[in-house]
């Protein structure tokens, strides 16, 4: 029996997957495994469980498998993350979505929502907030109720604040928020064009059809067939000539895929549809 989270194998790492999709209906087979390998194994560190105590966990106590999803699937995220990546959204690709009547955006795998609300101040700067939805979308429940709240850590926003600038704008972040005791609070007009739901990229459909869909540093938790099927979903979501934005360490790799799309930006992997 491993009664160490450092020692926990691959064997017994398939045990769980199997466990937690027959128990509750999420399927984590097509995930990378040395990602969840990493994430279970620090689960187990944190509450100092056997792999025998976290299957008993896993099966018996509700609370602790919603615990469990959330650390499984939590994305790192920041405001204006990735700097340039929101440099180029401006000067290439907002100038050509000021030319659409609506404008409809997902960020696929939003966590707390922070990129989501980056993309809402960028969309205000260039006049474009007016006539554009925003959508969020996680399988963790409980990052959506934070996202949905709109409010974040007051330390948080030094560094938000630093990428904000690095991004080229000529503004102030807290143009955006209102500073209550040690809380950030986006502005009300920001929120009123934001919606976040409960999505899963491995199971579920197309929702809408977007102009822009970002999904950035979540395909690499995923095994390369679930990378394409996802990347399969992105594009029928998007309109033509719609863009797509992945992280800067993924791409499109499957040379069919590929050929449907143009490259925008190499660095920041924007790619815009074609039509």
């Amino acid at each position: 029996m491993t009664t160490s989270a450092e020692f926990i194998s691959f064997e017994e790492l398939e045990d769980v997957i199997h466990l937690v999709n027959k128990v509750h209906g999420y399927d984590f087979n097509e995930y990378s495994r040395a990602s969840l390998k990493r994430r279970v194994s620090r689960v187990m560190g944190l509450r100092k469980l056997s792999l025998f105590e976290l299957n008993n966990r896993l099966v018996n106590d509700n609370d602790f498998f919603e615990y469990f999803l959330k650390e499984i699937t939590v994305n790192v995220t920041e405001m204006f993350r990735d700097p340039d990546f929101f440099n180029i959204l401006r000067e290439k690709v907002l100038p050509y979505l000021s030319s659409y009547q609506q404008i409809n955006i997902w960020t696929a795998g939003c966590s707390t929502g922070e990129e989501l609300y980056s993309l809402a101040i960028l969309l205000q700067e260039q006049g474009l907030l007016g006539r554009s939805l925003l959508y969020g979308t996680d399988v963790n429940s409980d990052v959506i109720d934070h996202a949905k709240k709109g409010i974040y850590d007051l330390k948080n926003m030094k560094l938000y604040s630093e990428n904000y600038r690095e991004s080229g704008t000529r503004h102030s972040l807290s143009e955006y928020y209102t500073a209550m005791y040690d809380a950030a609070v986006i502005n009300q007009n920001l929120r009123d064009k934001t919606s976040f739901s409960i999505h899963n990229l491995v199971s579920d459909g197309v929702f809408n059809q977007f102009q822009l869909i970002s999904c950035r540093n979540v395909l690499i938790y995923f095994t390369v067939s679930l990378q394409e099927k996802v990347i399969q979903l992105l594009y029928d979501s998007l309109q033509p000539l719609g863009f797509l934005c992945l992280g800067s360490k993924e791409s499109l790799r499957n040379e069919a895929i590929a050929r449907c799309f143009k490259l925008i930006d190499k660095k920041s992997n924007i790619y815009q549809k074609i039509d």
